[in-house]
């Protein structure tokens, strides 16, 4: 965010919000007043939260020359076959089901989401608030319902997608299409500026939680137990449901379904929508992707304020992952929520965006 826009105060009075903006030192003149406002840039905000990784690079160019040839991941692909597969047998048996299940499935999906998008992508991956150990071990827990990779590796790959967004150190580059940046960069090898580019994080921080290295250690049986095991056990045991149906419903399509939805912030979100933050960036805000996302399709707003705990500045609407972390503050889980002002998001609009904000 460049550094000549304004905003009031650098702080909100409340001890659990803070509001940001950025920088620079302006001085205000009205006949013998001076008023000097202090302003904050990107890397101070991002020194606060102890890391500046998620800030985007205008330094990096891509190597010239062809493109590395693509190398299929086939044990993926197969997997992910098998997958949607399953997941579409799962649609098939919904007339069938208890309403018990189909409410379970719906709650395991919250949770699997909440894991991803209040724990991994705004608790660790920007963190644009603070955790104390009993949410964090809840948001672990919802991590390995995902089944999304274990959240040390979540976060290097996101940090590298906001740090070289849209270039080929992107993991997810939408610039390679819609089917790439949705499920095809999980079915390939990583280019080599992706690896590359995440080798040189500093990740120091994830390395020091020990609540997600203690995951990181055990992922691949805590994802057999809590994102298929646990989904099929409950209904068969608690009310009788078919075997077949705890199974396919609430563990196998419940998880696609998850995945998909979280895919879609990759893909549609960075090809469709309006950009009233900033039109010279690919990502978008798309409405849709919130509702399945549970808050993360504005993801144009996101982009540009990556530090915000919201990723948005519409508060609840259509984002329960700001219900739900606020909710966390209110009972003393949560704190330090990072948010920026309406000053600065006005002044950003003015300056970059593409002025769909006047007509909405």
């Amino acid at each position: 965010m460049p550094a000549h826009l304004l905003q009031e105060e650098e702080f909100s009075s409340s001890p659990s919000t803070t509001t940001v903006g950025t920088i620079t030192s302006r001085v205000s003149r009205n006949g013998n007043a001076v008023m000097e406002k202090n302003l904050l840039n990107h890397e101070d905000l991002a020194g606060d939260r102890g890391m500046v990784d998620d800030l985007f690079d205008e330094t990096y160019r891509e190597k010239e020359g062809p493109k590395p040839p693509l190398r299929y991941v086939w044990r993926n692909i197969i997997l992910m076959s098998l997958l949607h597969l399953g997941a579409v047998f799962g649609l098939m048996l919904i007339p069938s089901a208890k309403i018990q299940t189909l409410a379970w499935a719906v709650l395991c999906f919250v949770v699997s989401a909440l894991g991803i998008t209040a724990g991994s992508h705004r608790l660790w991956s920007h963190r644009s608030y603070k955790a104390t150990l009993p949410l964090r071990i809840f948001l672990t827990i919802a991590n390995s319902v995902a089944f999304q990779n274990d959240i040390y590796e979540w976060v290097r790959d996101h940090r590298v997608h906001h740090k070289f967004s849209e270039t080929d150190a992107d993991p997810h580059n939408a610039m390679r299409g819609f089917f790439f940046s949705h499920i095809g960069w999980l079915l390939v090898r990583k280019h080599p500026d992706v690896i590359e580019k995440g080798q040189k994080l500093d990740l120091s921080d994830i390395k020091a939680d020990k609540v997600v290295m203690f995951q990181r250690r055990y992922y691949k049986p805590s994802v057999v137990l809590l994102c298929f095991t646990l989904p099929t056990v409950v209904p068969w045991y608690f009310w009788d449901e078919s075997i077949i149906i705890s199974f396919f419903i609430p563990a196998i399509l419940r998880y696609a379904v998850a995945l998909n939805a979280a895919w879609l912030v990759n893909s549609a979100a960075h090809m469709f929508g309006n950009r009233p933050y900033d039109q010279h960036i690919n990502p978008r805000e798309n409405p849709l992707v919130s509702l399945g996302a549970l808050g993360e399709g504005f993801h144009n707003y996101h982009h540009t304020f990556p530090y915000d705990y919201s990723t948005s500045e519409f508060g609840w609407r259509f984002n329960l992952t700001t219900a739900f972390i606020d909710l966390m503050c209110f009972l003393g889980l949560a704190s330090d929520r990072k948010k920026v002002s309406k000053e600065v998001i006005l002044a950003r609009k003015m300056r970059t965006g593409d002025g769909s904000h006047k007509s909405g």
